[in-house]
């Protein structure tokens, strides 16, 4: 018997199509966008891409097929995003968005809540919906969301505070980087909000999630500008006395929102890890291409010498390592109920930064002329910058988590390799939150 990597009839035919929307309908607007000064207005650029994304059932894929979703594996995801981030990782992440803003809201919401919110995002006539993920918070001293599971109460860790008052909860505070700014700053449709409901308790105790719609009053979002993934939203999230039902209330997270973050972090992993891949591939292609057709002033053409040869043979291997690390962390995710809290984050953690490296090391084989806008290694060398940073960035939680579990006097350091389930609990969480 052998272990099985060849895809299904299914998963190529959805593969191919994927492939045909980023090439024939994401990539013609993606130098535009990239390009345009302004960075709502850049993401105003594919809400037309992101429409048709919509129609074809890819940009609600993850949600599960009892609310209208498509209910992909975690695997058909993973095969489906590289696709898309070949041509642009930050329109794989609005996409991606959807699911880190909505699936909390099928793994912690009432059936009530599940069928309002996931009803309505998987039905949007207009193909304009989108689902935010609202957790993290601006820098500053104390301040900053690294640290979201250290036990002391507030000012560390999350301080967007959340009050019942009767039916609502009064929010305030500030968000910061989350991609809930919606097409026009007026918010997304609807998304998870990560909420201190406990100043007297830390972050393994004090935090829990609301759902936040669009228009709510006391909210107002201002977009970011970035250096990479500019065609992503992210703002900068102000909340004035803003009242949110008490309704909204995901209660599967009451007191476990650092639980929601680790799991939706842990599940978005391979997601990250296989936007590096996309972007090192697309490199690998650029660079491969460039050595088959220039010379550098030699006789024949550079792929002829070893050095060139070396390198570009040690990316393509990383390549498929990567690729391969990812769909087992993606197939891990499918096998236990959409938990990966130690796979998804060395995952994400590996693959991240060794993509980076595969990306430079093809810019080193193009040479000066790698710096050149037309030939377009600036804007991959922009974008897998920022993976190994964002999406729980590598050296805050993503290490933490993997650093908490295995220091556990009952992990089985085998676990992963025969395939069990490695719980991830509050115990594991905080190590090392502490300076000193």
């Amino acid at each position: 018997m052998s272990i099985n990597f060849t895809m299904s009839t299914e998963q190529r035919k959805l593969q191919h199509e994927v492939r045909e929307f980023s090439e024939n309908v994401l990539a013609p607007v993606i130098a535009e966008a990239d390009a345009e000064p302004n960075p709502l207005i850049g993401f105003q650029m594919t809400k037309p891409a992101y429409i048709e994304s919509y129609h074809a059932g890819i940009a609600m894929c993850m949600l599960p097929t009892q609310y209208g979703g498509g209910g992909v594996s975690c695997v058909d995801l993973v095969i489906a995003a590289e696709e898309i981030c070949v041509v642009d990782p930050g329109f794989a992440c609005t996409v991606l968005c959807n699911g880190l803003g909505l699936m909390p809201v099928a793994w912690y919401g009432s059936d009530e809540q599940k069928e309002k919110f996931l009803t309505a995002a998987t039905s949007d006539p207009t193909g304009e919906y989108l689902g935010g993920w609202t957790a993290s918070e601006p820098p500053g001293n104390p301040a900053g969301t690294a640290n979201f599971d250290i036990q002391l109460p507030r000012p560390a860790g999350v301080g967007l505070t959340a009050v019942r008052d009767g039916d609502d909860y009064v929010v305030n505070g500030r968000k910061y980087w989350p991609s809930s700014a919606g097409w026009d700053e007026r918010g997304v449709n609807a998304g998870t909000l990560i909420v201190r409901t406990d100043s007297d308790k830390g972050g393994t105790e004090g935090l829990s999630a609301l759902i936040l719609e669009r228009d709510t009053p006391g909210v107002t979002y201002k977009h970011l500008d970035k250096i990479g993934h500019r065609l992503a939203s992210n703002a900068e999230i102000v909340f004035e006395d803003a009242r949110i039902p008490a309704a909204n209330l995901l209660p599967g997270a009451v007191g476990n929102g650092d639980l929601v973050i680790n799991r939706n972090f842990a599940w978005s992993g391979p997601v990250a890890a296989i936007a590096a891949v996309g972007m090192a591939r697309a490199a690998y292609e650029m660079a491969l291409d460039w050595a088959k057709n220039n010379t550098a002033g030699a006789l024949k053409p550079i792929i002829g010498f070893q050095n060139v040869g070396y390198v570009l043979g040690d990316v393509a291997s990383k390549i498929e390592m990567a690729r391969y690390f990812s769909w087992r962390a993606a197939d891990y995710l499918d096998k236990h109920d959409q938990h990966a809290e130690l796979v998804g984050a060395m995952n994400k953690i590996q693959v991240t930064e060794l993509m980076f490296d595969c990306v430079y090391k093809c810019m080193q084989i193009v040479g000066v002329n790698s710096l050149e806008t037309k030939n377009g290694f600036g804007k991959l060398l922009r974008e897998a910058a920022v993976l190994p940073i964002y999406d729980g960035g590598n050296m805050g939680m993503q290490r933490r988590r993997v650093h908490g579990i295995i220091a556990d006097p009952a992990f089985n350091p085998r676990a992963i390799m025969e395939d069990e389930y490695v719980r991830f609990g509050k115990e594991h969480e905080s190590i090392g939150t502490i300076a000193g």
